[in-house]
């Protein structure tokens, strides 16, 4: 009967709303249109303003920095973003992505394909169960979170940037920026399906956490979170081009080209360090001066230590250990053996061997994966991935500057 009741209810509304009003004339809304779009009675109304200003006029963004409870990861025990940061990672959102976006893209592409909503979250996403930390998530195509904003480098009059406190937002908010904006395009416009086809049958969605550095750059993916799945790798390789510094990208791919070669592959690398604007023969830096080990790993069935098929750059893994049951002792997973010392890069290129062995897929996949990911860039978007690089970069040497002459940090009212 209720249901039957409410049908009726339904079809008599809407046979008033199609017999009123038909012919009458449009009168003045009975609502208040005076009402202001930020509400100057707020605390924060400097900043609301601004913001307003900034991102929800030009681009219809909201950037949700005060704690919403219902709107964040209750699997997570968070802690809300603090003012004063959350006003620096406005402005560095502006200067940083959405004003690079637009110098190349026009000033259309943001305001049709751009996120909608920035949430900004004090402390991290940390999960109990696999050791991780969650950096950011992206939503239905509209929504970015951001973590630890709490981490970045608090606000006072005279700050200033040095090349680690780029490293760290790189790390900790823009790489997690252009990770999530590549997962809302490829959402968009598809990527291409060769791209996991390049390592098919190595991704791993539920230990991909266990994978170090070494062994996931040597498989052919850019970071460990690459291997987890086909469209974490797509958007991580994209992610590392436009914000990992040279440092990175040069143990990357040292890493990746120690096994050996493809025919062809060495070409390709010096061609790619140059696209990355890369200085392969600077003075001082640790590509230039480096170390490589072959590794062992203890058998608990021989008792002895075997080759694990790895060549390892310097030695940075754990000290993990193992139970050698025989004497119920506890003896090093790992042992490592010098294997040659290089004082240049390109002394270690002409040492890498040039291989036939299918097995082999290091810096050839990785390779790969950057031409097709960065072709898709140019084919779907019109968006060359280096000129954004070098653009970030050059806009992060000048964040000194930005900071003293266009940024305005509001004190709550």
């Amino acid at each position: 009967m209720k249901k039957i009741l409410y049908i009726m209810s339904a079809a008599a509304l809407l046979l008033t709303l199609a017999s009123c009003g038909k012919d009458d004339d449009f009168t003045e809304s009975i609502f208040d249109t005076t009402t202001p779009t930020v509400d100057p009675n707020q605390s924060t109304y400097e900043f609301d303003q601004w913001l307003y200003d900034n991102f929800g006029k030009p681009y219809n963004v909201e950037i949700q920095y005060k704690f919403d409870l219902p709107a964040s990861d209750y699997s997570f025990q968070l802690a809300p973003a603090e003012y004063k940061r959350s006003q620096l990672l406005a402005h560095f959102i502006k200067y940083l992505f959405y004003d690079v976006y637009t110098k190349y893209a026009g000033e259309d592409f943001m305001k049709q394909y751009g996120p909608r909503i920035f949430h900004f979250i004090g402390s991290s996403g940390y999960s109990p169960r696999t050791g991780t930390e969650v950096l950011g998530l992206a939503s239905g195509g509209v929504k970015i979170t951001l973590y630890n904003v709490n981490e970045m480098k608090p606000y006072s009059d005279d700050l200033t940037y040095d090349a680690k406190d780029i490293e760290t937002i790189n790390e900790r908010c823009f790489h997690t920026m252009h990770h999530e904006f590549s997962h809302i395009m490829h959402q968009t416009k598809t990527y291409p399906v060769t791209f996991g086809q390049v390592t098919s049958g190595t991704y791993d969605p539920i230990d991909w956490h266990e994978r170090d550095s070494v062994s996931t750059h040597q498989m052919g993916y850019v970071t460990h979170y690459a291997s987890s799945a086909t469209y974490e790798d797509f958007v991580e390789t994209l992610s590392c081009i436009i914000t990992d510094n040279d440092y990175r990208w040069m143990m990357r791919i040292i890493n990746a080209c120690a096994p050996g070669f493809r025919q062809g592959d060495k070409e390709e690398v010096l061609e790619f360090i140059q696209k990355l604007g890369i200085d392969k023969d600077k003075a001082g830096t640790h590509w230039n001066n480096f170390t490589l080990y072959s590794e062992t790993e203890y058998s608990s069935e021989t008792g002895t230590y075997e080759p694990s098929g790895r060549t390892v750059l310097d030695v940075h893994r754990s000290s993990e250990t193992v139970i050698n049951k025989e004497y119920t002792a506890y003896v090093s997973r790992f042992k490592y053996t010098e294997l040659k010392k290089f004082t240049s890069f390109d002394e270690f290129l002409n040492w890498v061997t040039v291989t036939s062995n299918e097995s082999i897929t290091g810096i050839n996949a990785l390779l790969k994966k950057v031409s097709i990911a960065t072709a898709w860039h140019k084919e779907k978007w019109g968006l060359d991935t280096f000129t954004i690089r070098e653009e970030v970069r050059q806009r992060q040497n000048a964040i000194n500057d930005y900071l003293k002459n266009e940024v305005t940090i509001y004190e709550l009212k």
